[in-house]
């Protein structure tokens, strides 16, 4: 699991700070986490293949979390995409970019598929084989959901000096990965345990833009992987994060450590902190394993 900081600067975008966007890699899927103006600017420069991006979650629609959105859609078309594309949202999402596209007669040619949010407890919006995505709702000014994304278990893993001394065959594999029992030659039943091993553990990314500090989001969270919290003020302007409906360094880091995640990574700064370090050393005191996030910084999770 891969995650790259598209832009994390809040409110407007500044010369060398975009505004809120993610790509998240996992398992073999690539998707965008919300879309602020200039996204697939920042993705050109960080040779990202647009048609690989299958799935877009926008959290919320103030302009800093979905300006980018039309002018990506778009450009898929100009591009020639045939692929299809999900855009996971708040209730009214659609019709703001089928507006877009309606008056500027710029119809797209590829399916665009536009799944609409309105619930105010987690739900599960997507899930295959691989990955799974549930809403985590927050606590802002309009309407938003933050996202968890979570791998599913993966297949056993053969134990091959097990395997070879059992006479197990080529042809058996993908039985004994997904969990069955073996059959020797002489009719002898193995136990799959005694010739797999166990899948590699499961990793989960919460993704959690814009709010207010809300405890109700721990048991969604809980021991998540990795965990990006916004943190738009410090501590100094709490009053105005309280007013605003966003979060300090410090209160994003209490979040973490009563949801035991293994890490925190902290954006949406305000541009009125000209050192950023401030929100690290903020967030630990009360949270060890803190990450800042910066334009185009890779996390391998």
């Amino acid at each position: 699991m891969k995650l790259t900081i598209i832009g994390c600067n809040a409110a407007t975008p500044r010369k060398n700070a975009q505004t809120t966007s993610q790509l998240l890699e996992i398992k073999g899927n690539l998707i965008l986490i919300d879309c602020g103006e200039g996204t697939q600017m920042q993705l050109r420069k960080l040779g990202i293949k647009f048609a690989r991006i299958q799935h877009i979650f926008i959290s919320h629609l103030h302009g800093d979390h979905f300006y980018g959105l039309i002018g990506l859609i778009s450009t898929f078309r100009l591009l020639g995409r045939e692929a299809e594309l999900n855009v996971y949202g708040p209730k009214g999402i659609k019709e703001i970019i089928t507006l877009q596209l309606k008056l500027a007669n710029s119809w797209i040619d590829y399916p665009l598929y536009f799944h609409e949010l309105n619930s105010t407890q987690s739900t599960i919006v997507l899930e295959d084989d691989k990955i799974r995505v549930s809403t985590i709702p927050l606590d802002h000014r309009v309407y938003t959901n933050g996202y968890l994304f979570e791998e599913q278990v993966g297949p056993r893993k053969i134990n091959i000096e097990a395997a070879n001394s059992h006479g197990v065959e080529v042809c058996d594999m993908e039985n004994l990965k997904s969990g069955r029992d073996f059959t020797d030659s002489d009719g002898k039943l193995i136990s799959n345990s005694i010739l797999t091993l166990d899948p590699d553990p499961v990793k989960s990314y919460a993704f959690c833009s814009d709010t207010a500090y809300k405890e109700d989001i721990i048991p969604i969270i809980r021991n998540a992987t990795m965990l990006y919290h916004e943190s738009t003020f410090l501590e100094s302007h709490k009053d105005l994060a309280s007013k605003t409906k966003h979060s300090t360094a410090g209160e994003a880091a209490k979040i973490a450590a009563k949801a035991n995640v293994g890490g925190l990574i902290l954006g949406h700064y305000s541009t009125r902190y000209g050192d950023q370090n401030l929100f690290k050393d903020e967030a630990q005191v009360f949270f060890d394993n803190v990450y800042l996030s910066e334009d185009g910084k890779l996390f391998d999770i």
